[in-house]
């Protein structure tokens, strides 16, 4: 089936779903003949939930469709995979054809939804999840007690350090989700949520929260963004003066976190090649 064949496909799919026309219980072998073709393309990496054009992220609203059609035109089920019964609309992702690109994933604890893209020579270390719609390029390292959320797009060469959240955006389907682009050294214990872009290059510290909620002081522009993290910075965590001043329950202001980035230091660069070599 040709990707324009499936996006008629869905878009229509999609309508009948939002006139009442079509359910769980009524969706007959074409429709999901169609859904499973959708999952194939998602894994192949044939489609994105969201690209890069002229610079700006946009996401692809008739995928993240397709995606919740997956959910909303399936029936909750057992399935059994690595010896463990689950209930779910979707059963996990067979993983094959990882080995045949020099992809791989520890066991007891590696877990990959249906739908979801994994690049050549990626490393998926135990216990991680990457849910439905996920997209991980090529050399990308997801660490012990990562999640990648749903549609989250992880670039080239990435390193997701150890206990690192990627929050999904499924809806509303016009949202971009949540972008990690090339090159990325993200420390142990980040959180990067609510369709924030981490620009590439850049390397950011343990504990370090990226949301649209929190400011990012960029000391190179001397600009306050949010919502991004440009390319070729070092990123921290750093707390500064909140709102709130001086009360009865606590002596003196309140603070609230906040992000600051700066240039890239040589030292930090060397540091993150060290890493990489570790991984030979």
């Amino acid at each position: 089936m040709s990707m324009n064949t499936l996006e008629t496909e869905i878009n229509e799919l999609w309508d009948q779903k939002q006139r009442g026309e079509i359910d769980a219980d009524s969706a007959g072998e074409d429709a999901l003949d169609t859904l499973e073709a959708f999952l194939s393309a998602l894994e192949d990496g044939d489609i994105r939930a969201a690209e890069k054009t002229d610079g700006e992220w946009e996401a692809n609203q008739w995928v993240k469709q397709g995606i919740l059609l997956n959910f909303g035109l399936r029936e909750n089920r057992s399935y059994e995979y690595g010896g463990v019964d689950h209930y779910d609309v979707l059963p996990l992702r067979e993983t094959d054809d990882l080995g045949a690109r020099g992809t791989r994933n520890t066991p007891d604890g590696t877990t990959i939804r249906r739908g979801a893209y994994l690049g050549s020579d990626c490393i998926m270390m135990s216990p991680s999840f990457v849910n439905i719609g996920a997209h991980i390029g090529d050399g990308t390292l997801v660490d012990s007690c990562d999640t990648v959320g749903s549609c989250a797009q992880i670039g080239e060469d990435v390193k997701l350090g150890a206990n690192t959240l990627i929050g999904g955006v499924l809806e509303p389907v016009e949202s971009a989700p949540v972008i990690v682009e090339d090159n990325v050294s993200l420390g142990a214990g980040c959180r990067v949520t609510s369709g924030f872009v981490v620009g590439e290059n850049s390397v950011v510290g343990e504990n370090t929260l990226l949301t649209p909620r929190i400011p990012v002081y960029d000391l190179v522009e001397e600009d306050v963004l949010y919502g991004e993290l440009p390319a070729n910075r070092r990123a921290f965590t750093r707390f500064v003066e909140s709102s709130v001043s001086d009360h009865d329950l606590f002596e003196g202001g309140a603070y609230k976190p906040a992000v600051v980035a700066t240039d890239l230091e040589t030292e930090t660069i060397e540091a993150t090649e060290r890493e990489d070599a570790l991984r030979e």
